[in-house]
């Protein structure tokens, strides 16, 4: 068994894998650490250009698509190691990244997973919106970070260096413990993509769990690389898929209230964007709750079961008890700092 498997899941990223592959090669290669990228059964020339340029790299393929979820499973489930970190196709690592990382797992037992600070590739001096530096909710499950606040991220100046407990960490990066990833059964499936780590992190937390941002790993992220920030396929995963881990995790008190609160909200959302003549994106929120409400009926509601026994010792570091998206976009609240005023 490896300490540590640094996994690149890729789907038809050659030219990703091209760019960003080399900068994991060189300042992850050390004893103890293995290198994997998980195919999910891509059409170009990414297991070419792998097995011919990087002989250190190990080479995993699928026979189809599972996309994110799917493959980092499937990946887990495959590669025996003590620790695993998965890492989008599309990061730039510098030296010495994963030490500040491994220290955490290795001396905190009580936390599951961590991860580093998140830049943006193309603008270094911000966050990235991805992860930021450390992710939490609002009172209506609404998704925020330090350093990215809705769509308005800041630059990095260090005011968010302070490792600490967070409600979630970025799958762009993120390092957990190979035995509780399994425990909790991984990231689920049927989210395909976006939002499933925060699902992992809520599960794992509900268990008393901790997560942690380790600010002093830095990483660089380009973000939206598989999908523009504008598609509606994307909004149609990110609104579907906040209900549906919303379903799974939240207890009973309070649980129907949260709800129908968030399904009001969405339903505001969706006309901003008719009113802006989106169409494509106003469609796809509701074609989000159409499949949300059919997945409850057909699997979610046994989820939701086994996730509330499976919740012993709630740990909600991270929930803002406020409504922050409000807070927001009504000029009260420009960035994560100010927080502590309404706190």
């Amino acid at each position: 068994m490896t300490k540590l498997a640094v996994i690149v899941l890729n789907w038809n990223g050659e030219s990703l894998l091209r760019e960003f592959l080399p900068s994991v090669v060189e300042n992850s290669s050390c004893d103890g650490v293995e290198i994997w990228v998980a195919d999910n059964a891509s059409a170009d020339a990414s297991e070419q250009l792998v097995k011919a340029g990087f002989p250190t790299v190990k080479w995993l393929a699928f026979d189809k698509n599972y996309g994110f979820a799917g493959g980092y499973n499937r990946a887990l489930k495959h590669i025996d190691c003590t620790y695993a970190l998965l890492l989008n196709s599309d990061v730039m690592v510098p030296a010495g990244w994963l030490d500040p990382l491994l220290r955490v797992l290795d001396t905190e037992s009580d936390v599951a997973a961590c991860a580093p600070k998140l830049r943006d590739y193309k603008n270094p001096a911000k966050f990235e919106y991805a992860g930021a530096s450390g992710g939490f909710l609002d009172k209506n499950c609404y998704a925020f970070c330090r350093g990215r606040m809705f769509h308005d991220i800041e630059f990095d100046t260090g005011q968010y260096d302070d490792e600490t407990e967070v409600f979630w960490a970025s799958g762009a990066a993120l390092m957990v413990r190979r035995s509780e990833y399994l425990r909790f059964g991984g990231l689920d499936e049927d989210f395909f993509a976006h939002m499933e780590e925060i699902d992992l992190c809520w599960r794992m937390k509900n268990s008393g769990l901790k997560i942690k941002i380790v600010p002093s790993s830095v990483v660089y992220h380009v973000g939206g690389a598989t999908l523009s920030e504008t598609s509606p396929f994307k909004t149609y995963l990110n609104f579907r898929n906040n209900l549906l881990m919303m379903y799974k995790n939240l207890p009973e008190k309070g649980f129907t209230t949260v709800l129908f609160k968030r399904k009001v909200l969405d339903t505001l959302a969706m006309g901003v964007m008719l009113l802006k003549f989106d169409f494509k994106n106003a469609i796809a929120v509701v074609r989000a709750h159409l499949h949300y409400y059919r997945m409850v009926r057909n699997t979610y509601r046994h989820k939701r079961k086994i996730c509330l026994l499976e919740a012993t010792s709630r740990n909600e570091t991270g929930i803002i008890r406020r409504n922050v998206v409000f807070l927001h976009f009504t000029g009260k609240l420009r960035c994560f700092n100010e927080l502590e005023k309404f706190i």
